[in-house]
């Protein structure tokens, strides 16, 4: 009964906003004009009409659902496998990996596809690090998740100083209003060609998660309780962190830093659906979807200038994260 509830108001709430995604806008499309468009008459429509719902808002609307999927569902799985309600798909440096590696690429003049292929990279060669690095630490004896999460952290310090002595000595002028702007995350620049060339890989990993959303609910119960079931939980975890990671560094790559997703959308689905993963994960990319499409909706309408998406993320995300907290609270006290 909870579960479908959970999904009679996610899936409205997903089209709800997308159909406002697309409707609203300095160029509003009319009820009328989206349905003969949607339904292959669009030659009965303003030409302007047309051009800018399928070559603006038509992949804008795409991006931001991929996005706030791809974040939603590796925040997830991250709180899962850790087994920790604050783990969010930046733990292992992914998204700070990316953000180095698109600064990098405005500092060195790239175009917008060379930056976004520099996002990627880096957000891979970040885990790939962490990774390599907990490896030499365990050697020494310790708990591997404790050491992993804390590798992560203190890369993520590290990758961050890198970005401030990067943007120390970039151009004031041009290249450091880049870097601010795709540091605090955009869907303004986003068309068919960059959603076409992120979606495979942010699938992929999406994918991933949903098929193995079974067994990494045997690693909520402990890493002895699962191999004594059976389950090779440093397999498990390795190729889980693999598609999380996947899905968050193309998105990151074609959105910028968009924070919070990850850590509140999951919450929300945990207190909808409950905390079985074999619904939260997909419960979990629907919400955020359609949270990131709100965000985004609001971005580009709320005023003359288009708000940052990390802005509106982190003014929305903070209230609405204390209160699950707060809720939690009184239903743990009751």
């Amino acid at each position: 009964m909870k579960t479908t509830l959970a999904w009679l108001l996610a899936l409205p709430a997903l089209l709800a906003a997308t159909l406002a995604a697309l409707s609203v806008g300095r160029f509003p499309i009319s009820a009328t004009e989206f349905w003969l468009l949607i339904t292959s008459r669009g030659d009965a429509v303003n030409p302007a009409a047309a051009a800018v719902f399928w070559n603006i808002r038509g992949p804008r609307v795409l991006a931001a659902m991929l996005v706030g999927a791809a974040l939603a569902g590796a925040g997830a799985a991250f709180q899962a496998m850790f087994r920790n309600p604050l783990a969010s798909p930046d733990l292992l440096g992914v998204s700070a990996g990316a953000s180095l590696g698109a600064v990098a690429g405005i500092f060195l003049g790239l175009p917008v596809a060379g930056v976004q292929g520099a996002a990627f990279a880096g957000g891979i060669a970040a885990v790939a690090g962490v990774a390599a690095l907990a490896r030499a630490v365990r050697a020494e004896g310790g708990d591997p998740l404790l050491i992993l999460v804390l590798a992560g952290i203190a890369f993520g310090a590290l990758v961050g100083a890198a970005i401030s002595l990067l943007k120390v000595f970039a151009d004031p002028y041009n290249q450091l209003p880049a870097i601010t702007f795709w540091l605090l995350g955009t869907l303004s620049g986003v068309n068919r060609a960059d959603v076409i060339a992120a979606a495979p890989l942010a699938i992929l990993g999406l994918v991933l998660l949903v098929l193995l959303r079974w067994r990494l609910n045997l690693l909520t119960l402990g890493e002895d309780e699962a191999k004594s079931l059976g389950v090779a939980t440093g397999r498990l975890r390795a190729v889980a962190i693999s598609g999380a990671t996947l899905a968050t560094a193309s998105v990151t790559a074609l959105a910028g830093a968009v924070g919070w997703i990850g850590l509140v959308v999951p919450h929300a689905a945990r207190m909808l659906g409950g905390p079985e993963l074999s619904r939260l994960i997909p419960l979990s990319m629907v919400l955020g979807a359609a949270f990131l499409l709100g965000v985004d909706t609001l971005a580009r309408g709320a005023a003359r200038t288009e708000v940052p998406l990390g802005i509106l993320t982190a003014a929305l995300g903070t209230p609405l994260f204390l209160y699950l907290l707060a809720t939690a609270g009184r239903r743990g006290s009751a």
